[in-house]
């Protein structure tokens, strides 16, 4: 599959990350558990090795790479640390508005920072009564002269404590066209980050409240137009989020593989490994099945993506795909560690919590489903890949 989809540099890529997860990120681990808080060192460490940029063009001072370098790093990193990894896909989820939707200005002030690991953006759209109904949200946006009012409270929001540069959805006015999406400091006046909340997992990620109390933005802040901010939330996270999540997943999936198998070499039953039993053997067969399946998914997902077609459908289908079966193999990995998975000296456990961290956000798996069944009965509203083809289709020589 690798020399189908990717190319020499991407294998160099995948190398390179891979060497940098094992050196920097691995020993890190067990301080990131213990605390179970962000690791803002370690998250500063990796933005500098350039990675956000990934989807940056280079006249930006990007990589350059693409949806499938970028799915390349993510999963590498998620295959040592979700937590990390989680932390990569944020970061780029939060500079895809800016690619998009960003001013001339905006672009030059800000996606060189981010290329660089100066700056970590998020994306916060999310609020505590209306969930991921985008429509319902009520957070608020006033103009007031050459500047613009926020007030209200965003949830779940990737990167909040580590985070630089906020992508603001909120509401200008009624209705769908009343959404705007802004720039907003993180020490901009008006602007707290709440308390950070222990988790069941990704420790060493933080993902939590950002409040806006009277916090003034000038004009100049906000992306696009009045009236963007639906475009805005919702190509974001058709277009990054669902892949970005596809690929914490898919290295999740890679690390329960290779874990359990490692685990089945080393435990003997009956005077032979463990993986001899004719069960447990059934099992590996069953988490490989789904890791290629869902491996598959994704790389074609974001091969399509990066040639600018059309490409929402594999996008939520890469994402179910990848979530459900990294989930269902965890499990599968459980049973076959039995009460030995329970403890922390082996890492299983920690790939079951960190998995069930990506279920949610870009779209439950039941979201994917009743927009996939829309495709289906050919009722969908449009391909947001379609749109926005021409900024995310990479040019070959980027590679």
């Amino acid at each position: 599959m690798d020399g189908y989809f990717a190319s020499h540099l991407h294998h160099q890529l995948r190398g390179d990350v891979r060497r940098f997860a094992e050196e920097e990120v691995r020993p890190l681990i067990p301080a990131m558990e213990a605390a179970r808080s962000v690791h803002r060192e370690l998250s500063r460490l990796i933005a500098r090795q350039g990675w956000l940029g990934a989807t940056i063009g280079r006249d930006h001072g990007g990589m350059g790479v693409g949806h499938l370098g970028k799915t390349i790093i993510i999963e590498e990193l998620s295959r040592v640390s979700g937590a990390m990894g989680a932390m990569v896909q944020a970061s780029q989820l939060g500079a895809a508005k800016i690619v998009h939707f960003g001013s001339d200005e905006q672009k030059k002030t800000w996606l060189p920072a981010i290329a660089a690991g100066e700056c970590l953006p998020t994306i916060a759209v999310t609020e505590p009564d209306s969930g991921g109904h985008v429509l319902g949200m009520s957070a608020t946006a006033e103009r007031v002269g050459d500047d613009y009012v926020l007030n209200g409270r965003k949830v779940f929001v990737g990167n909040s404590h580590v985070g630089d540069l906020h992508g603001v959805v909120v509401r200008t006015g009624p209705g769908s066209k009343g959404l705007t999406a802004f720039l907003v400091e993180a020490g901009r006046p008006g602007v707290r980050v709440g308390d950070q909340k222990p988790t069941m997992g990704l420790h060493g990620f933080s993902f939590g409240e950002l409040v806006f109390d009277d916090c003034r933005v000038p004009a100049a802040n906000r992306l696009g137009d009045e009236g963007d901010g639906l475009a805005v939330a919702y190509s974001s996270s058709v277009l990054y989020g669902r892949a970005n999540l596809t690929a914490v997943s898919l290295g999740l999936h890679r690390a329960i593989l290779e874990e359990t198998t490692r685990f089945c070499e080393e435990r003997h039953r009956y005077g032979k490994p463990l993986h001899e039993l004719p069960s447990v053997k059934l099992k590996l067969g069953h988490i490989q099945s789904r890791l290629m399946t869902a491996r598959l998914a994704a790389y074609h997902a974001v091969h399509l993506l990066d040639a600018g077609l059309p490409c929402d459908a594999e996008l939520m289908n890469a994402k179910l795909v990848n979530v459900e079966s990294a989930l269902d193999s965890a499990r599968t990995a459980m049973e076959i560690h039995a009460a030995a998975g329970l403890f922390t000296d082996r890492p299983i456990e920690r790939y079951l919590r960190d998995a069930h961290h990506i279920f949610a956000p870009a779209g439950t798996s039941d979201i994917q489903l009743l927009r996939l069944a829309e495709v289906a009965l050919g009722t969908a509203k449009g391909q947001w890949s379609e749109r926005l083809a021409d900024a995310v289709r990479m040019e070959p020589a980027a590679l």
